[in-house]
C-alpha cells in the first residue's frame, strides 16, 4: 500500500492501488491525497469498518467536498460528494458542532438524523469525528461498518475515532504551514481496500534434460515446491508430485514438444502443495537441441523454432506419478528425435486456488459476474460470457457500468447501494431491454459482491418478497424499469411516515403524526389508538368517529370478542373491505356507520405488545396484498414510536428529576465574590441532558468555578453528570492542582466507561487578587467582561475531552479577573443553532454579554438566556455561570 511519505509514483487515482480511473478533474496524487488516503484507511481498518470517506473544506464558504472514499464506488455515491455546512446531515453537525457523532444502528440514526435514512434507508453504522487543529476546521472524517442494534458505539471505537481526526488535523495544519493549500475542489479520488484474498500468482520454471533424466529448477519454482525439494533432481522426483493424471499431462506435453514439428504445449495440472492446499498449475513446455560447438567450444541450447528467444518465469509442482514414462522408459519421452540431446524448458504459472473454484462455476447453470467495492469487474463465469456475448478478456477489469450500463439507472443504483452499505443480499428484476428480464441477485463481502444473474419470463406475483425492500420494474414501463406510481407511493409512506415519527417525542405527537401523514396517504378518514396498560386497552388518540362513541371501548379488557383486541392477541392485522361483513364477523359489536370499510392493526414493538389502531374508510374499499403489507409494516413503526414515546416520559422524569437533584440548590458566597448560575433542559427529545455547573469552596479562600457538558441526553447522562460532578468536588476539595483535577476526573471516567465522555472546564479564582488558573477539555472557550464593558473571548489552552484518553494532560493558563469584570462559562447548547456556524453564535453571545454587563448578575444570567428559553425546538440542554468580582466597598 502506498502511503503518504513512501517514495516512488503511486497510482493515478491516489494511493492505496485504487481501482479505476481518477475521477475527471480530480487533483494529481501529491501530498494532500497522500496523507488524506492514509488517515482514512487507517481508520477504517482500526474501527472495523468496510468503507469510509474524509470530508474538505473547498474554496466555496459553508460548503464541504468528499476528498477521499476508500470502499465504495464514485459514481453510485455522487449525490454525496458535496455537503453544504447547513444540511441536516451527521457530516454538517460534526462540522458545525465540533463534536463527534457515531450512530450504532439505523434506529440510532433515524432518531437523530431521520434524512440521512430517508435518503440511505438501509442497516449500517456510521461514525463521524472532526478533523480540526486548534481552531482551525479542516472537515469531517466518517467510516462505515456493520450495525450493532442496541449496542452502542464502544469506547475504544469512539476513541479510535477521535485520535484518528487529531491526527489527521496535524497533518494537514503542517501542510498549510509548509504552503500546501489544504482544501478541495475537484472529485474525490476513490481507493481500494487491501484485500483480504488468495496469495498472489507464483511463477517458477525448469529445464528438462531429456536425456539425462534430470531436472534444474529456478528460486521461484523451489520456493512454491517447498525446501524439500533440491535442484538439479530426477524427472521422477518431481512428477512424483502429481496426481497421476497429470503426470500423464506433463508427458503428453512434453511428447508434442519434441514431436516432429515441435509444436509448444499448454497444460494445466494439479499439485498438492506443502502447504496442503490444492494448486493449478499452468505449465508451458517447450523443446530445444543442443547445437554442435563451433570452434571446438561448448554447444549452445537453440529453441525447437529457432528463435534463440528464452522462455520467461513461470512456476510449477509435481504429482505422485510412478518413477518412469508412460511407455515405460526411464528418462525422457520416447520417440522425440535426437531425444538423448532434447531439452525441455517448462514455464510454469502458480494460480493459487481462485481458479480452481472458478471451473467450477463455469459449470453452473447460472451467470456469475463479481466486481470489487469500487465496481470493477474481477470475474466472470463462461455463462456471463454468453449472456452479455462477450469474452471474458474483454469484460474482465473493466467498471460495471460498462459491462452493465442499466446498472447507472437510479433503481439499480438504489439496489447497489444497499448491498454495498448494508452487506446484506438484495434481490431484484430488471429489464435490460424490452422483452428481456433478468432475476438479479447482488451477494456482497468485504471484498465486492458477487452478482448472479438468470433469465427470467417476467416478473410473477410475489416473487419480490423473498427480501424486504426488493422491488420489480413496472412492466408497462417504457423503459422497465422505473417502478410504477404505486410502487414509488409504497417507498414513500413508511419512509415519510419515519421521518415525522422520529420528530414525536409524546404518544399525542406520535398520534398527530399518524393522523397527518398515515390517513391521507390510505384516503382514510377515521383514526383511533388504543395503548396497553394492566391488561386492559385505553383510548390515547381518536378523530374522525361521532362524538362519544368509542367510549364504551375505552378500558376494554383484553378477553373481550372485538375486533381491536384480538389483532393485537393474535399478533394480525384484520381488514374489512365493508361494514356489513365486519357486522357479520362481530354480529354483536355497534357499528358507527353503515357504509365504508375499516382496518384493525396490531402495535407490536420487538414482540412487545402496545397496542392496537383502527383505520376507517367512509366508502367500501379492497385491501391489495401490497397494501396489506405496507400498512401492516406502517404498525410496526408506530408501535415502536409509542413504545419510545412512552419510555421518554418515563425516563424524563426521571432524568429531571435526577438533574434537580444533582444540581447545586445554590451557591456559595464569598465577600467581593458573586456568583449566579442558570440550567435550561432541551425541548426535543429526551429534554434532560447532561450539562452542569457548580461553585466550589476549597482551601485558602479560593472558589472553583465549574462547567460541563456530558454527551448524550437521559437518564445515562444525568447519571454520568452526577458522577463527574462528585469527582470534580471531590478532587478540588482535596486541594488538588487545576490540572490535576482535570486528569483525575478524567481518568476516573475512563475506569468507570459509562460508554460517554465529556467536556469541562476548571477555573479556579482567588477572589483577594483576582488571579484565574484556568484548564479546559474540550470545552467551549469562556468569554470575560472588561470593567469597561467591551467582553471578549478568552482563549484558554485546552486538552482532550474527559473519557478518552488516559494520558491526555491538560495546561493552564494564567490570568486575572479584574474588580468590575465577569466571566461567563457556558456550554455549547447556548450558542448551537441548528444551520448555524457555531462562532456566529459565539459572538452574539459575547454581544449580548458586552450589552448586559451594566445590570445586576442575576438579571445579566437571566436575559443571556431568554432567547433560548423562548425557542420551541431547542434540541441540546444549556448551562450557564457568571462569575463577577466587585470592588471593595470604601
Amino acid at each position: 500500500m502506498t502511503t503518504h511519505g513512501a517514495s516512488g509514483t503511486g497510482p493515478a487515482g491516489g494511493p492505496g492501488g485504487t481501482s479505476g480511473d481518477r475521477a475527471a478533474g480530480g487533483p494529481a496524487p501529491g501530498p494532500l491525497t497522500w496523507t488524506l488516503t492514509e488517515a482514512v484507511l487507517r481508520t477504517v481498518e482500526e474501527v472495523g469498518g468496510y468503507a469510509g470517506g474524509v470530508y474538505l473544506r473547498s474554496g466555496t464558504p459553508g460548503l464541504l467536498r468528499l476528498a477521499v472514499l476508500v470502499g465504495l464506488p464514485g459514481p453510485v455515491f455522487r449525490p454525496w460528494w458535496r455537503m453544504h455546512a447547513n444540511r441536516p446531515f451527521p457530516v454538517a453537525e460534526v462540522h458545525r458542532s465540533g463534536q463527534s457523532v457515531h450512530l450504532a444502528d439505523v434506529e440510532e440514526a433515524m432518531r437523530r438524523f431521520p434524512q440521512l435514512v430517508a435518503n440511505l434507508p438501509f442497516p449500517f453504522s456510521s461514525l463521524y469525528a472532526p478533523v480540526v487543529a486548534g481552531r482551525e476546521r479542516f472537515g469531517v472524517l466518517a467510516a462505515l461498518r456493520p450495525p450493532s442494534p442496541g449496542v452502542p458505539v464502544s469506547a475504544r471505537d469512539r476513541a479510535r475515532m477521535t485520535r484518528r481526526a487529531l491526527h489527521l488535523g496535524e497533518a494537514l495544519s503542517g501542510l498549510a504551514r509548509r504552503g500546501t493549500t489544504v482544501e478541495w475542489s475537484a472529485d474525490p479520488v476513490c481507493v481500494q481496500r487491501s484485500t483480504a484474498g488468495a496469495p498472489p500468482v507464483r511463477f517458477g520454471s525448469f529445464d528438462w534434460d531429456v536425456g539425462a533424466g534430470t531436472v534444474t529448477m529456478d528460486p521461484g519454482l523451489l520456493r512454491i515446491l517447498g525446501a524439500e525439494m533440491a535442484s538439479p533432481c530426477s524427472i521422477e522426483d518431481l512428477t512424483s508430485l502429481l496426481e497421476p493424471e497429470d503426470g500423464y499431462a506433463l508427458w503428453a506435453a512434453a511428447r508434442q514438444a519434441t514431436g516432429p514439428d515441435g509444436r509448444p504445449a499448454v497444460r494445466r495440472i494439479r499439485l498438492k502443495g506443502p502447504d496442503g492446499g490444492l494448486h493449478l498449475l499452468e505449465v508451458s513446455t517447450r523443446a530445444r537441441r543442443e547445437s554442435p560447438a563451433r570452434d571446438g567450444g561448448p554447444g549452445t541450447a537453440a529453441d525447437a523454432d529457432g528463435s534463440g528467444r528464452a522462455s520467461g518465469p513461470s512456476g510449477v509442482t509435481g504429482a505422485r506419478t510412478p518413477p518412469v514414462a508412460p511407455d515405460g522408459g526411464t528418462g525422457g519421452p520416447p520417440g522425440g528425435p535426437g531425444a538423448g540431446a532434447a531439452h525441455l524448458t517448462c514455464t510454469l504459472v502458480d494460480l493459487g486456488t481462485g481458479l480452481v473454484g472458478s471451473d467450477a462455476t463455469d459449470r453452473l447453470p447460472r451467470a456469475i459476474l463479481a466486481i470489487d467495492r469500487l465496481g470493477r469487474v474481477t470475474y466472470l463465469n463462461e455463462r456471463t460470457e454468453r449472456l452479455l456475448g462477450r469474452p471474458r478478456a474483454v469484460l474482465a477489469g473493466r467498471t460495471l457500468w460498462e459491462v452493465l450500463p442499466w446498472f447507472g439507472l437510479p433503481f439499480h443504483e438504489e439496489q447497489l447501494r444497499a448491498a454495498l452499505l448494508s452487506e446484506e443480499p438484495v434481490r431484484f428484476l430488471a429489464r435490460p431491454e424490452r422483452g428481456r428480464w433478468l432475476s438479479v441477485s447482488l451477494y456482497p463481502g468485504r471484498d465486492g459482491v458477487t452478482m448472479v444473474l438468470v433469465p427470467e419470463d417476467g416478473p410473477v406475483d410475489g416473487a419480490q418478497e423473498a427480501l424486504p425492500g426488493a422491488l420489480a420494474p413496472d412492466p408497462a414501463g417504457a423503459d422497465g424499469i422505473v417502478p410504477s406510481d404505486d410502487r414509488i407511493t409504497a417507498l414513500y409512506r413508511p419512509v415519510a411516515l419515519a421521518i415525522a415519527l422520529s420528530e414525536a417525542v409524546t404518544a399525542r405527537q406520535v398520534s398527530s403524526v399518524v393522523t397527518e401523514e398515515l390517513l391521507p396517504a390510505f384516503g382514510g378518514r377515521q383514526l383511533a389508538i388504543y395503548l396497553l396498560s394492566d391488561r386492559r386497552l385505553y383510548l390515547a388518540w381518536e378523530t374522525g368517529f361521532p362524538p362519544g362513541f368509542l367510549e364504551p371501548f375505552d378500558g376494554v379488557a383484553l378477553d373481550a370478542r372485538v375486533p381491536g383486541v384480538e389483532t393485537l392477541t393474535t399478533g394480525r392485522p384484520l381488514f374489512f373491505e365493508s361494514m356489513e361483513r365486519l357486522g357479520r364477523t362481530y354480529p354483536d359489536l355497534p357499528l358507527d356507520a353503515q357504509t365504508g370499510a375499516r382496518a384493525f392493526l396490531p402495535l407490536i414493538a420487538s414482540g412487545r405488545p402496545v397496542g392496537s389502531c383502527i383505520l376507517g374508510f367512509d366508502r367500501p374499499r379492497g385491501f391489495t396484498p401490497e397494501e396489506r403489507t405496507v400498512l401492516t409494516a406502517l404498525a410496526g413503526l408506530i408501535a415502536q414510536a409509542l413504545e419510545r414515546a412512552q419510555r421518554y416520559e418515563t425516563e424524563s422524569a426521571v432524568a429531571r428529576g435526577l438533574q434537580d437533584a444533582l444540581l447545586p440548590h445554590r451557591l456559595p458566597e464569598r465577600e467581593g465574590v458573586e456568583t449566579v448560575g442558570r440550567y435550561l433542559p432541551g425541548t426535543q427529545g429526551m429534554e434532560v441532558g447532561g450539562d452542569w455547573y457548580d461553585v466550589i469552596e476549597t482551601g485558602q479562600g479560593r472558589l472553583a468555578l465549574v462547567i460541563g457538558d456530558v454527551q448524550g441526553h437521559g437518564v445515562a447522562a444525568a447519571a454520568t453528570m452526577g458522577q463527574l460532578r462528585s469527582a470534580v468536588r471531590a478532587f478540588a476539595l482535596a486541594g488538588h492542582r487545576p490540572q490535576d483535577v482535570m486528569r483525575g476526573t478524567n481518568r476516573l471516567l475512563i475506569d468507570l466507561d459509562p460508554g460517554q465522555f465529556a467536556s469541562c472546564c476548571y477555573v479556579l479564582l482567588d477572589p483577594e487578587s483576582g488571579e484565574l488558573r484556568a484548564v479546559r477539555a474540550g470545552h467551549p472557550h469562556p468569554l470575560m467582561t472588561r470593567p469597561d464593558g467591551t467582553a471578549e473571548l478568552v482563549e484558554l489552552a485546552g486538552g482532550m475531552v474527559l473519557g478518552i484518553d488516559g494520558r491526555a494532560s491538560y495546561p493552564v493558563t494564567r490570568l486575572r479577573l479584574a474588580p468590575g469584570a465577569i466571566l461567563a462559562l457556558f456550554t455549547d447548547g447556548l450558542v448551537e443553532r441548528p444551520g448555524e456556524d457555531i462562532d456566529d453564535g459565539i459572538e452574539a453571545l459575547r454581544q449580548a454579554l458586552s450589552a448586559a454587563g451594566s445590570l445586576p448578575l442575576a438579571e445579566a444570567a437571566d436575559r443571556l438566556i431568554r432567547e433560548a428559553r423562548q425557542t420551541t425546538a431547542r434540541p441540546d440542554d444549556i448551562a450557564l455561570l457568571l462569575a463577577a468580582r466587585w470592588p471593595e466597598r470604601g
